[in-house]
């Protein structure tokens, strides 16, 4: 058994939980009167706040003298608190070997160059050969469990055929450090897409309101009202293409993202007048494209996206990590245009 105050919960998470654990907190007049639920997240941080009212709903948190318990309830100074996290079930999608970039590993995260036409998650449809039965397959016995099941922790996503990096994590505590950048924007991502047309003015910043399509709820879409804030900036790169009208011109633009939104990138450049090439959802062929571009710019085979850069702290050293991606092949075949 493993103890801990609410002056100082540091253990060692790095070889969690082959077998259960169990920890033990003494209630003093710091965590005095707070519900179970948030002295429990304070003292051990590795854990989510979500992750513990799990454990709680399920029975793993015992409390001398015994009362009923629940993660609302008020503690009192010397309550005494048993807290147990059961041995990780094994993930129900099945590990598959599959080949993957990494660009980065130790043992609290990884940092992937997804490939264009690889699935994040296991879905109707795509129930294997996904980048989750992958990690599985790669990761093994390192994962420790994510809320409880042994499975990388996805921290954001990327869309099927986007290409470009991701960063996963091995355990809770990294998972919960990392979702925390994620939110507070501390984790920065910045990608390159190849736009039709010039973007006008060539540097700015997009702030919307995005979601769902009213109509086509494929589809997400800037709304008036009733929509999630999304903010990217954005700065036109490069330009490409022999022809006087711009609208015809294929545009290289770097996209930061201060929110994460589903298909946001893709949403805005629309919003701007400036579809993604490609791209199967939200693209539009300009008239008249046809006959100034080859046959594989205008059939181009997915949105041309890529998640190029990607920086975070290290939820346990505290280092900033930075990792950058080449583009690849195919959307190298822009710059010589």
């Amino acid at each position: 058994m493993k103890s801990t105050s609410c002056a100082s919960a540091n253990f060692n998470f790095n070889k969690m939980q082959s077998k259960s654990d169990t920890y033990s907190l003494i209630i003093d007049v710091c965590l005095a009167g707070q519900r179970l639920d948030k002295a429990l997240s304070l003292s051990f941080p590795h854990l989510s706040r979500t992750r513990i009212q799990g454990l709680i709903d399920t029975g793993q948190v015992d409390i001398i003298p015994h009362r009923k318990i629940s993660s609302s309830m008020k503690l009192v100074n010397n309550d005494q608190i048993t807290l147990t996290i059961p041995e990780a079930e094994e993930a129900t999608p099945p590990p598959q070997s599959i080949p993957l970039d990494i660009i980065y590993e130790d043992a609290d995260l990884l940092v992937i160059n997804k490939s264009a036409g690889m699935v994040v998650h296991p879905a109707p449809g795509h129930r294997e050969d996904t980048l989750v039965n992958a990690l599985l397959g790669h990761c093994g016995d390192s994962l420790s469990g994510i809320g409880g099941v042994k499975r990388p922790g996805i921290v954001h996503r990327l869309d099927k055929d986007t290409s470009g990096l991701m960063v996963v994590a091995k355990n809770d505590m990294a998972h919960h450090a990392l979702s925390a950048q994620f939110s507070d924007r501390s984790l920065s991502r910045t990608y390159i897409a190849f736009v039709w047309g010039i973007p006008y003015p060539q540097q700015g910043t997009i702030e919307t309101l995005i979601g769902r399509h009213p109509r086509n709820r494929q589809k997400m879409s800037v709304l008036n009202q009733g929509g999630r804030e999304a903010i990217t900036h954005y700065k036109v790169l490069a330009t490409f293409g022999n022809c006087e009208e711009t609208r015809l011109k294929i545009s290289m633009v770097q996209c930061k993202l201060a929110t994460g939104r589903t298909h946001q990138i893709r949403v805005h450049m629309l919003h701007l007048g400036h579809p993604l090439v490609g791209d199967p959802l939200y693209g539009r062929l300009p008239k008249g494209a046809k006959a100034l571009w080859s046959e594989s710019i205008i059939n181009f085979s997915r949105q041309a996206l890529h998640a190029k850069e990607i920086s975070f702290i290290h939820p346990v050293s505290g280092k900033v990590m930075r990792f950058l991606s080449d583009l690849p092949s195919d959307l190298a075949e822009f710059a010589k245009l």
